[in-house]
């Protein structure tokens, strides 16, 4: 029950961190909204390893390197999508892909869980395709549905690569995630010789999405030690639950029928996999 307990709020906390994070990008460039994000989040991350500690080890801090160095390749994919304006498309393709991932891995590599269980992770991944649907359609290009099933692959690699440090090593994986994204970011922006400067109301809003997302990975690394990678990693994919309901709130968005059924799939999802 804790570990499903813990993917659900690394799910509306990861969510939160990507509300956060689009607003920023919304008046910054993308590459620099998530490098200044993830050096924000340095101060936290630190708390998070003082407080929950584990057995630091070079595997730990590799597989974290890995998830880190896949976990910004999606952002950045994620953003430059949602930059092109197909998010009707764009949001649930990517969301569902990530969910799809890390439960077929899981399948594979643990064997089927309970039925009640299984049911309830398919339910959360129909709730994703629900509630990331925004309202209206629009025509997307090929390449903008396969800049989606990119970025979602590669979310649900970061979520199955964080997973396999194991329970003991603790918070530490996720030092190796930030090194791993922040040092692909400053190489990227390097390369591409893009400034790292965000604008006042940019910065606020990296400044909160980065804490979040630490957060939001050290709920779900705690919850993926001690649970099924079938039932937690699509668990803690519903984030765009959280995304929805605060564009509901913040910038009164429309709610589209399907999203609300969306929310209650959810909801049944999570009793499910409890069970």
């Amino acid at each position: 029950m804790l570990p499903i307990v813990l993917a659900a709020l690394s799910a509306v906390v990861w969510g939160i961190g990507d509300f956060a994070g689009g607003k920023a990008a919304q008046t910054s460039r993308a590459l620099a909204v998530t490098v200044l994000s993830q050096v924000a989040s340095l101060p936290v991350l630190a708390a998070c390893v003082v407080l929950v500690g584990g057995r630091l080890s070079a595997g730990a801090l590799a597989w974290g390197t890995l998830a880190g160095i896949v976990g910004f390749a999606g952002i950045l994919l994620l953003y430059q999508g949602l930059s092109q304006g197909a998010m009707s498309v764009f949001a649930p393709v990517t969301a569902v892909t990530t969910a799809v991932v890390p439960l077929v891995v899981g399948l594979v590599l643990e064997g089927t869980p309970s039925t009640p269980a299984l049911v309830g992770a398919v339910c959360a991944v129909v709730a994703i395709a629900l509630v990331s649907r925004a309202p209206g359609e629009r025509r997307v290009s090929p390449r903008t549905v396969a800049l989606a099933l990119t970025a979602g692959t590669c979310f649900g690699v970061f979520f199955v690569i964080l997973g396999r440090a194991g329970p003991a090593a603790g918070i530490w994986p996720l030092v190796g995630v930030r090194l791993g994204s922040v040092a692909t970011g400053l190489a990227v922006a390097a390369r591409m010789r893009v400034p790292l400067r965000l604008d006042r109301v940019a910065s606020r809003w990296a400044l909160f999405a980065g804490p979040m997302d630490v957060v939001a990975n050290a709920l779900y690394l705690v919850a993926a030690a001690h649970a099924p990678l079938a039932i937690v990693a699509p668990i803690g994919a519903l984030y765009p639950v959280s995304t929805v309901l605060l564009a509901l709130a913040v910038d009164r968005e429309r709610v589209a029928p399907a999203q609300i059924a969306g929310l209650g799939l959810a909801a049944t999802a999570l009793v499910l996999a409890a069970t």
